[in-house]
């Protein structure tokens, strides 16, 4: 059984109205199925309430591709047979769905700007790769971007109607009750549509119908990925080295694919929001770069689907830490997570860099299995006096130690 699949208010709402009545093009770009679609539609139905003009084109549908890729007096005459005036009207919000699709989205949607400064338009992609190939320097400044991923923990109680708010003390069945919703959203991951679906079966088959599409669509018909086995065998080899150092030349040697060629499907990847490639933390730019980076999946659910061919009943090997690594990017940016790691092997899971301020991150499925001599070390070193350790059982033994939903 599906659960009613309501439009539910996002956390990334709040900041994208902060734009909606500028004159920027509003992009919204992340994986398929992470909700794209229905912050639109929430944002249509918000916009509607307010009594202002509103219209849906979904590029899905090829009718409205041609329509478009014709250009702008088309788009126009569109507008017009749907009984939409803009030169008579206020302000028309229109809403175009998966914008890879056009020929040439950048001329497209500078021309309607310039010239038409009375529609305000608001667009979603499902590849940053297609987006940032199409989209030229001509909108520069024009546009304000937000990354759209899968459910954070705080939404996915929320989606699920459970009351919960930060920075409370909890008592032990409060405690207890987020800790098995913390399991039950590690295990199967946080795209909207499997988190509304109550059986594991089901969860397994969409998740397999998102790898499907993500494979046919983006990857075949958008990039022009010919070999498609090679590029799902990479994927394959790529979900079971999640939080892993990634070395491209023994990735290549050990799935026998070209090092250009799994390099390309590495960026291809990245770029699709299937996974990231976190860069180790130095003080100094040029150590950064010659240091090997971890790779990390985006969605735990997806990650167990490629790796293990199934949801698991338990959490295994790397999937808590690849889950944490999900809530700091979700929370903080992807931009501002790294991991540590010295030549005699100390290693710290992440280091959130925040403006001029650094926090070591430890993740472990319990408190007890933490050694604090990494990130003393760390701490000596960089002069701070800060850390975190992330752990789902046990007991945090002070302020430094939380619970996942705590961070």
């Amino acid at each position: 059984m599906v659960l009613h699949e309501p439009i539910l208010k996002r956390t990334v709402i709040d900041d994208i109205n902060k734009y909606i009545h500028s004159d920027d093009i509003i992009v919204l770009h992340g994986a398929r199925q992470v909700g794209k679609t229905s912050i639109l539609y929430y944002l249509i139905n918000q916009l509607t309430e307010q009594g202002h003009t509103t219209h849906f084109i979904d590029l899905e549908d090829s009718r409205f591709v041609r329509i478009l890729d014709s250009g702008v007096k088309e788009f126009m005459r569109h507008l017009q047979e749907e009984g939409i005036m803009p030169a008579a009207q206020k302000k028309v919000f229109v809403f175009i769905d998966e914008i890879q699709y056009l020929e040439n989205p950048s001329s497209f949607l500078k021309l309607v700007a310039d010239h038409h400064k009375n529609i305000k338009l608001i667009i979603s992609g499902s590849s940053s790769f297609a987006i940032k190939t199409k989209f030229k320097d001509s909108l520069v400044g024009r546009t304000v971007n937000f990354e759209i991923f899968n459910l954070s923990f705080k939404e996915f109680l929320s989606f699920r109607n459970y009351t919960f708010e930060e920075g409370k003390v909890y008592t032990q069945k409060k405690i207890d009750e987020l800790r098995a919703m913390f399991k039950e959203y590690i295990l199967y991951g946080g795209y909207p549509k499997i988190v509304l679906t109550s059986e594991v079966e089901r969860k397994e088959k969409y998740l397999q119908q998102i790898i499907d599409t993500y494979v046919k669509k983006d990857i075949r018909d958008l990039a022009d990925v010919k070999d498609i086995d090679k590029f799902n065998k990479l994927l394959e080899a790529l979900a079971s080295q999640s939080g892993q150092q990634l070395n491209v030349a023994e990735l290549s040697n050990t799935t026998r694919i070209a090092k250009q060629t799994a390099e390309k499907y590495l960026f291809i990847m990245e770029n699709t929001y299937i996974v990231r490639l976190v860069r180790p933390f130095s003080q100094n730019i040029r150590s950064e770069l010659f240091k090997l980076p971890k790779i990390y999946f985006y969605d735990t659910g997806l990650m167990q689907m490629l790796w293990l061919k199934g949801l698991q009943k338990e959490i295994i090997g790397n999937v808590y830490e690849t889950g944490i690594f999900a809530e700091l990017i979700k929370k903080y940016t992807k931009d501002a997570v790294f991991y540590w790691r010295t030549k005699d092997r100390k290693e710290i899971d992440f280091i959130l860099r925040i403006k001029n301020k650094i926090l070591p991150i430890e993740a472990k499925l319990n408190f007890e299995q933490f050694n604090d001599s990494a990130i003393r070390y760390f701490n000596k070193h960089y002069g701070i006096n800060n850390y975190r350790v992330v752990a789902l059982n046990g007991e945090p033994k002070n302020k430094f130690y939380v619970y996942p939903w705590d961070l």
